[in-house]
């Protein structure tokens, strides 16, 4: 047999056609594609892309439906049938995933939804799934720095706020308080940034964008202007509104709120004489404060 990886899609050659569908070419007798299965105009010698799985014979079995997650990937998925030695679970495809009872963190419940990670169980070489991630994310050596853009997934609730996935191996918290919207378990954020690293390689995660790419256009272009002229210039809310417009091309109004933004945010000091831009700021705009 070819090299098959079971548990993900696998580019295959339709090495013969039969009443009941196709088989592909795997180097040996061949993996059916269900007649159900089969793209329009599919024809034998054509290569295409499939999805390898056992069914419930055990036998590998090709499809072209796409599951929810494939092998190493991990996915909330819902119980739709309990078992003494375990559960199954809803992955989309025909055939439910099954999470051994010695794979659960607690007993599982029939419609409760679970973060799972998919794996090729040792004995059987089938798709499994296990509830245990925790041995599976690491952060004893660390691939992040803080203030690096990362992507992230909801594990579990803690009481101070939401254990997070962080790259798909490292294990990280955000803050209750720093969330303004509810959090699902299993929910994709592609959009989060390392805050801070702690004792432990412990890490503190943001969400959203972070300093100044967080800030909207009029912020962002007296950002940039302050850093052209070397972090100040000469406007402030005595400046006329026709000097202000003449610079910033905005209204004196729109000047002034935005420079409270900024200076709420510690992104610029007031002066007398007008307006500077914070050092660590100068230095590079993802040292903005962590406040905005």
């Amino acid at each position: 047999m070819s090299s098959i990886n079971v548990g993900q899609f696998n580019l295959m050659r339709v090495d013969r056609r039969v009443d009941f569908g196709f088989y592909m070419d795997d180097g040996g007798e061949g993996i059916l594609l269900p007649k159900r299965f089969v793209p329009a105009g599919l024809q034998v010698g054509d290569t295409i892309s499939v999805f390898v799985y056992h069914d419930s014979d055990n036998r590998l079995i090709a499809t072209t439906q796409e599951p929810f997650a494939v092998v190493g990937d991990i996915a909330a998925l819902k119980v739709v049938e309990l078992t003494r030695q375990g559960a199954f679970m809803d992955w989309g495809l025909m055939k439910d995933v099954f999470v051994p009872a010695s794979q659960q963190l607690s007993t599982m419940r029939l419609g409760g939804k679970y973060l799972v990670k998919l794996y090729i169980d040792k004995q059987t070489g089938r798709v499994a799934a296990t509830e245990k991630i925790d041995n599976q994310i690491s952060n004893d050596i660390l691939t992040v720095k803080e203030r690096e853009k990362v992507k992230v997934q909801v594990y579990r609730e803690s009481e101070i706020g939401y254990v997070v996935i962080v790259n798909g191996v490292h294990q990280g918290l955000v803050y209750k308080n720093e969330v303004f919207t509810h959090l699902h378990i299993g929910q994709f954020i592609d959009e989060a940034f390392v805050k801070k690293i702690r004792e432990d390689n412990k890490l503190d995660i943001g969400i959203g964008k972070q300093g100044v790419e967080k800030l909207d256009s009029d912020q962002q272009t007296i950002i940039k202007l302050l850093k052209l002229h070397k972090g100040f210039l000469p406007y402030h809310d005595k400046s006329s509104p026709d000097d202000i417009y003449a610079f910033f091309a905005m209204s004196k109004k729109a000047f002034k709120m935005n420079v409270g933004i900024l200076y709420k945010s510690k992104l610029i000091t007031l002066e007398e004489a007008g307006i500077r831009l914070v050092e660590t700021t100068t230095n590079s705009e993802t040292s903005a404060s962590d406040s905005i």
